[in-house]
């Protein structure tokens, strides 16, 4: 395998570029959490998390906001965790942000 040098990795430019733009950020975490909905496209979901937790302060400090070590975050965070409601607040807030709710578009169940 040849490697460039200067290159950087996918993982590392979507980092920079997460932490570069808190809107963009905002738009791929939204994504990410609809993501968690579909069960194809839960681990999708859970690494976009995952990368947003690292753009914005790292696993190390989220972790401790959910009183949680960094292995379980890391856990919880991968393509096969299910992370608690706990956690999931604990990676808005590091982004500044908050879970909301609004109605599902075709939803009439008990409404």
């Amino acid at each position: 395998m040849t490697h460039l040098k200067g290159a950087i990795s996918h993982h590392e430019r979507e980092i920079a570029e997460l932490r570069a733009d808190r809107d963009l950020a905002s738009e791929y975490l939204k994504a990410a959490i609809e993501a968690l909905d579909h069960p194809d496209s839960r681990p999708a979901g859970l690494l976009a998390l995952r990368a947003v937790a690292e753009a914005y302060g790292g696993l190390n400090p989220v972790a401790a906001e959910a009183g949680m070590t960094r292995e379980s975050l890391s856990g919880a965070l991968s393509p096969k965790g299910n992370p608690t409601l706990t956690t999931l607040l604990a990676v808005l807030k590091t982004l500044g942000l908050r879970l909301t709710v609004e109605s599902e578009p075709h939803a009439t169940a008990g409404m």
